[in-house]
Parts: structure tokens; sequence; C-alpha cells
């Protein structure tokens, strides 16, 4: 079945689909914009704004999920995936950025029959996330499982929030002084981009550096909000922010520059952003597309699952720490997307 599910909604009834922003005049719309900046939009006649019924179990409409096998591919191995931790120290020494998010892409064969929606179904019972989203509309191209726990933007009427996620560890007494350091740097990037569209003196720290517990791990995130000024437009929204910073770097622009050097491959649908925006009530919730897989295919056209892990390098970053940290954001994940018990898994 065609549908998009949130968690806190259910999409059906695709209508329209859309990859100009300046489309988005009237109507509920699911969100997909790439890391590069891709956006498809598909507009969802019908909303249940009901609580959705657990999804403990694979639902019995759902189709089937294969078990999957070998070893994941992916994009940086080990040894360049530490050469590129000391490719960024270098250019924070030389001055030209001082954090760079660098991450590396996972792959895996995929069977033609696969359902993403059994995924989904898997995700939301063995990894819970505040912004989990199923996306199941091949005729749009997507199909996209999501556990993210970063809001990149939730809006309601004026008021826009973002909540960047930087520092990860497995207890809270693990995080280092790296992670709250690397935490304030992004709440400024955030703090700058959100200022670009809001009214004077209304942007605001709102949490800084609070501790959440999710599956396997724990993070620190801040919250920073504005007001925006009257009759910004999404475009001009989007343009200020994205991509969004906590999976970006500091300063954006090198950061970016850093990323097209070190990253072999595109990353899609992850470190962009995935959710909705309903024009009509002027409210969106658009989550950092992290902990998401996605179907795709790859150059000799057959059907492939990617799955995106990284880290926040700064100066203080240990290589081999950080190659750990996608590590550990990954392996939880990745054993549910293969069938097995949420543990740690070699990826």
């Amino acid at each position: 079945m065609s549908e998009a599910r949130f968690t806190s909604l259910v999409a059906r009834g695709p209508s329209a689909v859309s990859h100009d922003i300046d489309d988005l005049t009237s109507g509920f719309w699911v969100v997909v914009i790439t890391f590069e900046g891709g956006l498809t939009a598909v507009r969802m006649d019908d909303v249940d704004r009901t609580e959705p019924a657990p999804r403990g179990e694979e639902r019995s409409d759902a189709g089937a999920w294969p078990a999957l096998s070998g070893p994941w591919r992916t994009s940086l191995d080990r040894t360049a995936y530490v050469e590129g931790v000391s490719e960024i120290r270098r250019r924070i020494a030389a001055g030209t950025v001082y954090q760079v998010n660098l991450c590396r892409v996972l792959e895996h064969d995929l069977a033609e029959g696969a359902d993403i929606a059994v995924l989904g179904d898997r995700l939301a019972a063995g990894n819970p996330a505040p912004y989990s989203a199923t996306i199941n509309l091949p005729e749009a191209g997507l199909e996209l499982a999501c556990a993210s726990p970063e809001a990149y933007l939730l809006r309601a009427g004026d008021l826009v929030t973002s909540r960047p996620i930087k520092g990860t560890a497995t207890t809270a007494e693990l995080l280092l002084p790296k992670d709250y350091a690397e935490n304030v740097m992004i709440v400024d990037l955030v703090r700058h981009d959100v200022g670009h569209v809001s009214r004077p003196g209304t942007v605001s720290v709102d949490h800084l550096c609070r501790v959440e517990e999710h599956p396997g791990l724990v993070h620190l995130v801040s919250d920073v909000s504005g007001r925006l000024r009257p009759r910004t437009t999404w475009r001009e929204l989007l343009d200020a922010s994205f991509p969004p910073g906590s999976v970006s770097g500091a300063p954006k622009h090198t950061a970016l520059l850093a990323i097209a050097d070190l990253e072999p491959v595109a990353r899609g649908p992850y470190c962009g952003a995935v959710g909705w925006i309903d024009i009509d009530r002027d409210e969106a919730e658009l989550a950092v597309g992290i902990r998401t897989f996605w179907v795709a295919r790859d150059g000799d056209g057959r059907r492939v699952l990617r799955f995106g892990t990284g880290a926040g390098i700064t100066w203080g970053s240990d290589a081999q720490g950080e190659w750990a940290e996608t590590e550990l954001k990954a392996a939880r994940l990745v054993a549910l997307a293969e069938g097995e018990a949420p543990e740690r898994a070699k990826v």
C-alpha cells in the first residue's frame, strides 16, 4: 500500500509529485530532501492524525522482508575513514574549518520483493525514535524507513525550532569534553542559520547540551528556536538552514567542501530531511535523515538497501574512536534490518 507513516500520523492517497519547493502552495506533503539538495514532495489527500496503532508486530497487510546475509559494502573502509579524519584535522590546523561530519554509506543487495513497510515496523518496535517514519511511495521513487532522533525543522505558525544532536556515547558518563564542545559549535551555527529568516531578537537557545537516552546509546541535544519574519517562504527557510548543520560542520561552506573531497559517494536521503509539511495548517515536522534505510538501484541496476553512518570530527578527535562511533550508530539498526536481535553488528 502506498502510504507514509510518521510518529503521530498516517498519510495516504498520493495525488501529485513535485521536485520544486515553490509548488507547495496548499495541502499536505510528504517531503524527502537529499543531502545534496534534491527534493521529492508528494501531496497526500488522506491524512489520519489520530495516534497510529502500535507497531510492535509486523502488520498483516505488509509484504515480506528477506534475510540479509553476508557483509555490507561500505563507501569508506576503516583505513580510508581514518585517513579522512587525519585530513580534516590537517584542515582544522590550517584554519579553514573547525568541525566536519565525516560519513560512510553502507550497501547491501536487496531482493525485488522486499517491502520497506516491514523494515519500518521492525525499526519502530526495536529502535523507537521520536521522528520515526516509513515512506512507501515507490511511484514517487521513495522507499525509506527512518528511526531519526533528531529534528531538523519543526514549525508551528511562525515558530520554528531545530534540535541539533552532537555528542554520542553508550552512557552519559562516557561523553567527552569534545562532545560538549562539538555541540556548542553546531548550536552557534544553527542560531546563525535560523537568524537569517527570524525576526530580530527572537532567536533563542532553549536547551543546551541536555542528555537524551536512545536505544543503545545517549546523545547531547540542544534546542534552538526563532520567530519567522512575516511572509517567509519555504524556499527562504530551506536556503537559510539546509543542509542541517549537525551533519555538515562548521563553518558550513568549508565543511561541505571537505565532505565533497573526502566522501566518494553521494549521501542521498541520509543526512538530508525526512518528514512532512502541511501548508494549510502552517505546520511541519522535518527530521534529519539519520538512522535511515532507503532503497535504491546501483550502477548495474540491481536493487540495493543503503544506510549511512558518520561522526563529527574536531581537532580533539581520535580517528579510531570516530570509526568506532560510526559502528555504534549503525550496529543496532543494521542488526534489525538483518532480522537479528538488536545488538552490535560488524559494519
